[in-house]
């Protein structure tokens, strides 16, 4: 059974190893697989896509939303397993302090094709604000201002170190934190009186349909290289549940994938675990490759029983 709940009310797993000890696949003491995520709308649906599978494959699952701080540091503490959303080098700062203690570690890339930068609409790039270099000089018209997610966010920390170290003439701006929704209707606003608005975007995500958007040259590197989007798991993970974390090592999704699942999810208002469904249900190739070697918890082949669910 699948449980989505908040970070005040996180569950800790009491592990019992030494009474199915002797159950060589998968050991009772791991048949619960925590996740955390961040509420961003593609990585709160990649989530309930990994969760439905493990349910499929026996498993009993927690996802826990958060922001990427208290993740890690959650993660650092056991009370989660895996995080599919460490987008680097965006969330490296963040990454980078836990991964250091050696307390967590990138599994593989399960996203590729992915941008998180500083945006504006396309009748603000066309105007001449095609890179973070040109800010400064319209400040008046953005109001020195800069529209971000949550507090915490590692998009936030890139534009408020950007801001305290003076890159491009930055220092006296600020920085609006919000949350994506928030930041998406200060954009929808702004484009509809054709004001000017720079604000944090990212793709794959429904705002690149929604709006015109260009995203602004960063000559000075504070966003860092190419983007991928990193699947983490907790020191240990991978020795207490070797046959998850094998599905977790094939696990990857393409742009077009999570786009489809983000209009599901917003444009469409659909719930997260019903798009999950629908999903595996239709894409059982997909799903054979990820689970390729995967048992379920009692020792059967995986893809043959996610087969037997979805067709029942």
């Amino acid at each position: 059974m699948n449980k989505t709940k908040l970070i005040s009310t996180l569950l800790i797993v009491l592990l019992g190893f030494g009474v199915f000890a002797a159950v060589p696949q998968v050991k009772a003491a791991d048949d619960t697989v925590n996740f955390g995520y961040v509420q961003w709308p593609g990585v709160t649906v990649k989530t309930h896509v990994a969760a439905k599978i493990a349910n499929y494959l026996g498993y009993e699952t927690e996802m826990t939303a958060a922001p990427e701080t208290v993740i890690f540091k959650s993660l650092e503490n056991k009370d989660l397993d895996i995080f599919l959303g460490n987008w680097l080098p965006t969330m490296e700062k963040t990454f980078n302090e836990y991964q250091k203690k050696g307390v967590i570690h990138n599994v593989r890339v399960n996203l590729e094709d992915v941008v998180y930068k500083t945006a504006v609409p396309e009748y603000v790039y066309e105007a001449g604000v095609k890179s973070m270099a040109d800010l400064k000089e319209h400040a008046d018209k953005f109001g020195s201002k800069i529209y971000g997610l949550e507090p915490g966010n590692a998009g936030n920390l890139v534009i408020q170190d950007a801001i305290k170290n003076n890159n491009y003439d930055l220092k006296d701006w600020t920085l609006q934190s919000s949350s994506t929704a928030g930041m998406l209707s200060a954009v929808k606003r702004a484009v509809n009186s054709e004001k000017w608005i720079a604000f944090n975007g990212w793709k794959p995500h429904y705002m690149n349909l929604m709006f015109d958007i260009k995203y602004l040259d960063d000559p000075e590197g504070i966003w860092g290289e190419s983007d991928s989007v990193y699947t983490v798991a907790r020191k240990g993970y991978q020795n207490v549940n070797s046959n998850f974390y094998k599905f977790l090592e094939q696990f990857t999704v393409t742009a077009p994938i999570q786009n489809k699942w983000i209009d599901e999810y917003q444009n469409k208002d659909r719930d997260p675990e019903e798009i999950a469904e629908e999903w595996i249900a239709n894409n059982l190739d997909i799903v054979n490759q990820w689970v390729f070697g995967v048992e379920t918890t009692d020792g059967r082949m995986g893809r043959k029983a996610i087969a037997e669910i979805v067709n029942n």
